[in-house]
């Protein structure tokens, strides 16, 4: 029996992507010091965390493109306004296309290809999608030669639709106020877009637990930010299902329930490190920088197998504060989340 259209299309909003560890995909266990912190651990973008390449780049693209795509284009059709917030975002908006557009052509010359037209206009070829955009001389979007629906509505909502990276851009201004310019999410872990958007760093982040040394630093970590050379950083988090998608409203027709997760059955066990690798490329001339989150995941089945990580794990959990459990959805399932991880009679 086949399913109907409107099933299909909630099962594609429930879609999960692969946890197998690809020969060309990057792999990280942020764990490793085997404790949960909030910090900004910023590191210089290239360090070498085992990655070859893959660590000096800012966008990852790997062989399950196609799944975080498609995860993409779900997201945008249920509602683009729900994944892609702007405020006042003109100012900035070429210089970030530009940023975007210039790392993609130099780290995958082989997916993309800019061609600069005699009017002074570009044309970027990104074979991935097979889509062509047509750009003005300021890097606005023109058109697109897309099947994509909606339509690309700006050259960040095309950009955002080639790779497997969310973006964001971050802004200041002369008198020290910060901002949240620019937003497209697409996979968001248990936040909104439209919550964040045109909101400060200190308001962005203050639902986060243990952030309030940090937000007292606020304008000066933005500052870092802006001025500092490009910066990698990771969180980490521990999730029952491989889905990108977390918004905390679900799409129509998925209950509050199903859509959530975050349940983990001692029964049934099924457990993943969800992984987000962000890069931070500031852009000092423009009072600016874009914001990069890559997410990962890493089956804890393996990780229990493994006589290094899984203790790492373990302690790492052990140590998070009531208050960071609560914000992590883990204050239910700790206790049953441990005795799984530390039983090997457990399967």
């Amino acid at each position: 029996m086949h399913q109907s259209p409107a099933i299909c299309q909630l099962d594609s909003f429930l879609a999960e992507v692969s946890v197998e560890v690809d020969k060309d995909a990057a792999c990280y266990f942020p764990p490793d010091c085997g404790r949960y912190e909030v910090k900004p651990g910023l590191m210089p973008l290239g360090v070498d965390l085992g990655n070859d390449r893959a660590d000096k780049q800012v966008f990852q693209i790997d062989s399950n493109f196609a799944p975080y795509r498609q995860a993409k284009l779900f997201a945008r059709a249920e509602c683009l306004s729900k994944y892609c917030q702007t405020y006042s975002y003109c100012g900035v908006a070429g210089a970030i296309a530009h940023l975007i557009i210039t790392r993609l052509i130099r780290e995958y010359p082989q997916y993309f290809h800019l061609e600069r037209l005699s009017t002074g206009n570009f044309v970027l070829h990104c074979h991935l999608t097979a889509e062509t955009l047509y750009l003005d001389a300021d890097w606005q979007l023109q058109q697109a030669q897309s099947n994509v629906i909606p339509a690309y509505i700006s050259t960040l909502d095309a950009l955002a639709s080639q790779v497997q990276e969310d973006l964001a851009v971050v802004c200041r201004g002369s008198n020290g106020e910060n901002w949240l310019r620019a937003i497209h999410l697409c996979y968001p872990n248990h936040w909104a877009a439209e919550d964040k958007i045109g909101k400060d760093f200190a308001l962005v982040h203050a639902p986060v637990a243990g952030m309030e040394k940090i937000n007292q630093r606020a304008g000066a970590i933005v500052n870092t930010m802006i001025e500092r050379k490009p910066m990698v950083r990771f969180a980490w988090g521990l999730s029952t299902d491989t889905r990108l998608n977390h918004h905390p409203k679900p799409p129509l027709g998925i209950s509050v329930e199903k859509w959530q997760g975050r349940e983990f059955n001692l029964d049934n066990p099924r457990l993943y490190l969800r992984i987000e690798r962000q890069t931070i490329w500031g852009l000092p001339k423009y009072d600016a920088a874009l914001f990069t989150i890559r997410t990962y995941f890493r089956d804890c089945r393996a990780i229990k197998q493994d006589a290094v990580l899984r203790p790492k794990l373990v302690a790492a959990l052990d140590s998070m504060t009531a208050d960071s459990l609560v914000y992590k959805g883990l204050a239910a399932s700790k206790s049953s989340i441990l005795r799984w991880l530390n039983d090997e009679n457990l399967p």
